[in-house]
């Protein structure tokens, strides 16, 4: 075995995820040379953009929005090098919508006067109720903030913290901690009279793996709102690979090298450190300072660290961690751009469709029973309502997200769909569970399954064989919940995003901060490795 001098590399990163992509530009640019190795055909994990449908229409597969990563401090850093390199956002001044199955809709607006006058023609308090939430995160963002970014198992993060309880008190902070902990279902009940202002925002918990009943989805959607009417809701001009394109370029640029269809079979261990990798077919690659694996928590300890001793208290805590519910996404190319109900929404480029709280909330219990809801939450994305580039002249495209489903199916709540004894997702489930979304759907834009020109379902199973860290069909790669949430994710056994293994380091959507596409996991090990 070589000594570490001789590794051609000194930077290892498992996958290509937004996570991967933002620590090796960090790293990439601070002077280190770093390997990306990705066992799909292409890079970007969650983020790629085919032509899935039909020649001419560019669907982002599985990710496409990101407010979150204009918002992150890696972009803040990051972003005119991947602009020099062509990337692109198109955005809009109503980043989103609600619609009932009955045709009932509001629009939010990144104009807080204009959004204050929206909420008021629906009852004063509900303007105030509006305006305490986003002026709450303002007022509380140098905390907010200052956590999501930061290891949370550090001495300066107690610092911080102890700096923040000097400043605003030890009550105010106390109170702060209690309110964050709040659920989302609570928190619309007190704010908003108006249930349709409740189901405006009342879906986006989803987005965040969380129930509106579930502790801390109160401030999550509290942040939700401020992050809606401070970033909007931006999209990659052409397609989200494009992002993928220019972190790819500043990062060959800055003489790192990225391999695709590379699959690591297993990571090597000397001496209680990561020392490389093995492929799968027995290649062996070196790496002088670390590894850094965006992978689940279950591919790592049960997989890539499989023949390295692991301390036993960490072993069952990787074991004992939770996935959680499954997505589906149905992706249309249309004849012609669709008319909604209320014409208003038909530039708006997120859009759900629901009833309210008790109708998303009726759907997560019936999924956690294992039953296919009957009501689904229907998130309903028009991406080229931003950017014409995405489909030919005159046509459409919609991306559709449901996120309230079973992994193992038991049967219909609507006892409607024929369920496989198997209870696994097969082709026949995930078309039949489909025509109940485009009949949904077909209530808010009349003539939708006319317009029809080819339609890609992707179910939970397909998901999984897209993304191995997609497990189950769960976009978060693990439950949300708080006990895997913050100070406890991934591993209430191990800290931040260190391991067991020295140099080897833990990184994407099951760790601290958690999923989207922030970036924020790859960028304080970047950072902190850099």
């Amino acid at each position: 075995m070589k000594e570490d001098t001789d590794a051609a590399y000194d930077y290892i990163l498992v996958g290509t995820g937004i996570n991967s992509l933002v620590c090796g530009a960090v790293l990439a640019k601070s002077g280190a040379r770093v390997l990306f190795l990705e066992r799909s055909d292409q890079a970007g994990g969650c983020i790629r953009t085919e032509e899935l449908t039909l020649p001419g229409f560019k669907h982002d597969v599985l990710s496409g929005w990101h407010p979150l990563f204009v918002l992150s401090p890696a972009y803040g850093e990051l972003a005119e090098d991947l602009h020099a390199r062509g990337l692109s956002y198109c955005n809009t001044d109503t980043p989103t919508g609600v619609v009932t199955p009955a045709g009932e809709s509001l629009i939010l607006s990144t104009n807080r006067e204009l959004n204050l006058q929206t909420f008021n023609a629906l009852g004063a308090s509900n303007g105030a109720g509006y305006l305490n939430a986003v002026t709450s995160i303002e007022e509380s963002a140098d905390l907010t903030f200052g956590l999501l970014n930061s290891e949370l198992r550090k001495f300066s993060t107690a610092i911080f913290l102890l700096n923040q309880v000097r400043q605003r008190g030890i009550a105010n902070t106390v109170e702060f901690f209690g309110q964050a902990l709040g659920t989302c279902a609570d928190w619309l009940e007190s704010s908003f009279t108006s249930p349709l202002a409740r189901s405006l925002y009342a879906p986006w918990i989803l987005h965040t793996g969380l129930s509106p009943k579930d502790a801390l989805s109160g401030h999550m959607g509290k942040l939700i709102a401020f992050s809606l009417e401070t970033a909007g809701m931006p999209v990659v001009e052409g397609g989200s690979a494009n992002l993928v394109r220019a972190f790819s370029g500043l990062i060959e640029d800055n003489g790192g090298a990225i391999r695709c269809g590379t699959d690591v079979d297993e990571i090597v261990v000397s001496e209680k450190k990561a020392k490389g990798v093995i492929l799968t077919g027995g290649q062996e690659l070196r790496a002088s300072k670390a590894i850094v694996a965006n992978v689940t928590p279950t591919q790592l300890y049960q997989r890539l660290l499989r023949n390295t001793s692991i301390p036993e208290h960490v072993s069952k805590a990787a074991n004992q961690f939770r996935y959680g519910r499954s997505n589906m996404q149905i992706h249309l190319a249309l004849d012609s751009r669709p008319e909604w109900v209320d014409r208003q929404l038909n530039d708006v480029p997120m859009i759900h469709v629901t009833e309210g709280v008790d109708s998303i909330c009726e759907s997560i219990n019936s999924a956690d029973a294992g039953y296919l809801p009957r009501r689904p939450t229907v998130v309903v994305g028009q991406p080229a309502a931003l950017d014409s580039s995405r489909v030919p002249e005159g046509k459409w495209i919609l991306w559709l997200q449901l996120q309230e489903l079973p992994r193992q199916v038991l049967g219909d709540e609507a006892g409607i769909i024929s369920v496989p004894e198997s209870g696994e997702w097969n082709e026949a489930l995930r078309e039949a569970y489909a025509d109940r979304i485009i009949e949904r759907l077909s209530l808010v834009l009349p003539g939708l399954s006319k317009r029809i020109l080819k339609r890609v379902v992707l179910s939970p199973a397909d998901l999984e064989k897209l993304n191995i860290n997609l497990v189950g069909g769960d976009p978060y790669s693990g439950d949300c919940k708080l006990d895997q949430n913050l100070l406890w994710r991934p591993l209430t056994a191990t800290r931040n995003h260190e391991t067991p293994i020295k140099n080897l380091y833990h990184i994407g959507a099951s760790t601290h901060p958690g999923p989207g596409l922030g970036g924020g996991s790859g960028y304080q090990v970047g950072k902190a490795l850099s």
